[in-house]
């Protein structure tokens, strides 16, 4: 059963997806908890590749209960993805060859764990964001006459 826990928005409109795939990522146990409870943002996130191993970055897990955090915790901690190693590579490799970027979209339970997706992007220009926009007003405008 998959539930829902935090969702990047702006990832579709500045990005055009490519590709998903589903990673898991390596935690402490309150941020487990914490992210459970939807206390991230994963809005500026961006995933990188180093050493051959998937890192997230900027992904800001808030303290589940502030009293209880280590005094040394850092919210915006890089946070290592659990990928296998031809995905890693394969990633890489489109990465460099396409000049794409690997973008989280969405972050969820699954059972007991906490599974990230993440997708290959490419970068949108501002004329087709206002043109993504356009169609999105133009699709509110046709339910509102229904």
């Amino acid at each position: 059963m998959e539930q829902v826990a935090i969702t990047n928005r702006k990832a579709r409109f500045n990005y055009e997806i490519l590709e998903t795939r589903e990673a898991g990522i390596e935690l402490f146990g309150h941020e487990a908890k914490s992210l459970k409870a939807s206390h991230a943002d994963i809005t500026g996130a961006h995933v990188t590749i180093r050493g051959g191993e998937a890192w997230l970055l900027n992904m800001n897990v808030r303290p589940y209960q502030e009293n209880n955090v280590p005094a040394d915790y850092d919210p915006l901690r890089p946070r290592r993805l659990l990928l296998k190693k031809e995905e890693i590579a394969e990633l890489e490799a489109h990465v460099r060859s396409a000049n794409l970027t690997i973008v989280p979209l969405r972050v969820y339970s699954k059972g007991r764990l906490v599974k990230i997706e993440i997708g290959l992007g490419k970068g949108k220009k501002k004329a087709d964001k206002r043109e993504a926009v356009k169609k999105r007003d133009a699709k509110r405008e046709i339910q509102r006459a229904l």
